[in-house]
């Protein structure tokens, strides 16, 4: 029996981080060099580090956005090992005072950087203590309570903060004007997340064919976080079930096992297709009515299951709700039911 769909935890191939993810820090590139993919975000960043570097400024404001999994976090520890400094990490929902944020940035260091994961999350209060964090490196606490209230300003170390969102429409534009570099992390192509996948089985100690390697990354959803998780996942399976080494054969059976298709779909992106194309005759569906016919939120439709289920084409959205396309009923192996060809 399957476990309920809201469950990410057991899903293998959910870009959401997880223990398992934050732990294995062995597998995070330390430098641009090292890390792969995203070439635009990468020359832009070297530039601006460089260029920073030569005046001897610190570095603008980063703002990181994209999908789940593609290397926010990653992006953030090699700049601050690039630039040679510090790294605090904190999260959105973590700073809920004023008196939060105050803390963390009185800690600072000259030249240190802040990474804010879910930065979109900050609610707008905190914001406001952040402006002139931001502009001016100084932060304003306010003395007493009404007409008596002072504000005292107190200076800062120049610092960096590097803001982490999936949601950059989530951002109040005074607080996204206020990032000097703002780069989008895209989903990666499948030859650079082969190279991920032969890089982290190198460092794991473990022994892939290329074959095997090439089987991973094709049901990696274009992720790297995925791509390593599954990498662990089939190791596993060929350290219990074969003979250690990780074979074409024994790989295969792993990912079958594991109820994952060549395109990377497992069981719970084939139910809301199917959902789509067996309760509502394709679509257009609107996104209540498919939440609540695969008991699934709406958030968690939106944030994780349609961004890959829309990259690889295979659903649609349009003012009317999500439809289904002709690649996701081939892909299904249902007959296309005269609904409109929009993808394929």
């Amino acid at each position: 029996m399957k476990t309920p769909l809201s469950n990410n935890e057991d899903r293998v191939i959910s870009p959401i981080e997880k223990k398992e993810d934050v732990f294995d820090l062995t597998l995070r590139p330390k430098t641009l060099t090292e890390y792969v993919g995203q070439d635009k975000v990468k020359n832009n960043l070297n530039i601006a580090i460089a260029a920073a570097k030569k005046r001897g400024e610190v570095l603008e404001h980063v703002l990181l956005y994209g999908a789940p999994g593609l290397g926010k976090t990653t992006l953030a520890y090699i700049i601050a090992n690039e630039i040679g400094s510090g790294i605090k990490i904190t999260s959105g929902p973590a700073i809920e005072k004023g008196g939060d944020l105050a803390a963390i940035l009185t800690n600072l260091s000259e030249g240190d950087v802040l990474f804010i994961d879910e930065i979109h999350r900050l609610n707008k209060s905190i914001e406001e203590i952040l402006y002139p964090a931001m502009e001016d490196y100084a932060l304003d606490i306010i003395i007493g309570k009404g007409p008596s209230a002072k504000t005292l300003r107190l200076d800062l170390p120049h610092f960096t903060i590097i803001g982490a969102t999936t949601k950059a429409s989530l951002l109040s534009a005074p607080l996204r004007d206020r990032f000097g570099l703002i780069h989008h992390l895209d989903f990666y192509e499948a030859p650079d997340i082969k190279k991920i996948v032969e890089r982290s089985a190198k460092i794991l100690g473990v022994k892939i064919d290329e074959r095997s390697a090439e089987a991973i990354s094709r049901r990696s959803r274009q992720t790297p976080r995925v791509a390593n998780r599954l990498l662990k996942r089939v190791r596993d399976y060929c350290e219990v079930i074969g003979c250690g080494p990780i074979d074409e054969e024994t790989c295969y059976k792993s990912l079958l096992a594991l109820e994952i298709d060549e395109l990377g779909l497992d069981w719970v992106d084939r139910k809301i297709l199917e959902a789509i194309i067996n309760k509502f005759a394709g679509g257009p569906v609107g996104i209540n009515t498919l939440a609540a016919a695969t008991g699934e939120d709406m958030e968690t439709i939106e944030d994780v299951y349609e961004p890959y289920l829309m990259q690889i084409g295979f659903l649609n959205r349009s003012a009317r709700g999500r439809i289904a396309t002709n690649l996701a009923y081939k892909h299904l192996g249902f007959k296309p039911q005269g609904q409109e060809k929009l993808l394929d």
